[in-house]
């Protein structure tokens, strides 16, 4: 299982992310939100189109932008459309599950 943590909470948890750019995108179902807060904030990247940003608080402490998502990434991003990556002091702790085999349907 893959966690990101900040102060102390787990902000987000899953077994598998997508990894771009050593980036650990997060699934956005895999958001705790009570932590997570919408910001004004975006930014273009070149090749993954306009960055979205989330604030983080957690007991009364705030990370600005710690957290960011393509709500409508390029084509060549697709895979990481609503995912979310975390910086400024969010840690990624765990490993990965391994992929489960595919039912061979033999029994």
């Amino acid at each position: 299982m893959l966690c990101a943590v900040w102060n102390g909470k787990v902000i987000a948890e899953t077994p598998r992310t997508v990894i771009v750019e050593s980036n650990h995108y997060f699934p956005p179902e895999s958001l705790n939100r009570q932590y997570v807060t919408p910001s004004r904030t975006r930014s273009l990247c070149f090749w993954k189109g306009v960055a979205r940003y989330c604030s983080l608080e957690v007991d009364g402490l705030k990370n600005p932008d710690a957290a960011w998502y393509y709500l409508r990434p390029s084509p060549l991003a697709r895979k990481i459309k609503g995912h979310v990556a975390f910086w400024r002091g969010v840690r990624v702790e765990g490993t990965p599950e391994p992929d489960q085999p595919a039912d061979s349907g033999f029994r």
